[in-house]
């Protein structure tokens, strides 16, 4: 893993899922697997919606919260303000495809207002509302252009219009496409008011996680990642990250998706 990810601040938001977990255990040991006379400066923070995970590490902080409650991400991010004053990357990996009761729609006639909303609550506006009380941690990292503080959003293919050859999926679809247009908004907006943060959508791939498990019947042989391999693809595309970049839709290998 590059030596830039070395001591810093990481906020994993949604470190219970697939990608979110993988994610958080390799920060840890790439902290783990320094030499013993380094000091452990890097602190991962992850976030959990119900229950705390029993992955345990001396850098490592599980914080609750929930995505649709913005008093709960104020509160997570007052807590981390509370324990070390700045963060460096946020990495938001939270997403809903399906819940138990309801699965993407193959048409029209089954929208359903609920499922909808819910899809844009955690897909689209969760992202805002953790950036617009982040951003004061963000503005205390020590950043350049070329090291810059990372906001990061796990986005999906299926959210670029111009890439949409099957339609379906309303509500999935047009939340993504949502997101999209949020971050690219807030990368112009801190562009002017956040000098040297990154804030990047990231298409992580199709990964073997309980959010995609219903429909990896389709998925060609080979393209089914792993959640270690998505996490550390992912880490490694932000580790070269520029302020340059800031605004852009890329997938896990680096390469421009089209809005």
């Amino acid at each position: 893993m590059n030596n830039e990810m070395n001591n810093k601040t990481y906020l994993i938001i949604g470190g219970t899922g697939g990608i979110g977990q993988a994610m958080v255990q390799q920060l840890v040991q790439q902290t783990a697997d320094r030499p013993s006379n380094q000091s452990h400066r890097t602190q991962v923070f992850a976030t959990y919606h119900r229950n705390e995970p029993n992955i345990e590490a001396e850098n490592l902080h599980w914080l609750p919260m929930n995505v649709s409650d913005e008093d709960s991400i104020e509160q997570a991010a007052n807590t981390i303000k509370q324990t070390v004053g700045h963060v460096d990357w946020v990495i938001n990996c939270v997403g809903l495809l399906h819940t138990e009761t309801a699965q993407p729609e193959k048409a029209l006639r089954q929208m359903d207002t609920e499922f909808f909303l819910k899809n844009m609550q955690i897909n689209a506006l969760a992202s805002l509302l953790i950036a617009k009380h982040i951003k004061p941690l963000l503005a205390k990292a020590n950043r350049s252009a070329n090291h810059p503080a990372i906001f990061a959003t796990v986005s999906a293919r299926v959210g670029s219009i111009t890439d949409n050859q099957l339609g379906g999926w309303y509500s999935y679809r047009m939340s993504k496409a949502a997101l999209n247009m949020g971050m690219k908004n807030l990368s112009i907006e801190w562009s002017r008011s956040l000098k040297d943060v990154c804030v990047v959508v990231m298409q992580p791939g199709t990964v073997n996680t309980q959010l995609s498990a219903p429909f990896q019947g389709n998925v060609a042989e080979g393209h089914l990642f792993s959640p270690a391999y998505s996490a550390e693809c992912l880490l490694e595309v932000l580790s070269g990250m520029t302020v340059a970049q800031s605004g852009s839709f890329v997938d896990w290998a680096g390469e421009s998706i089209p809005w």
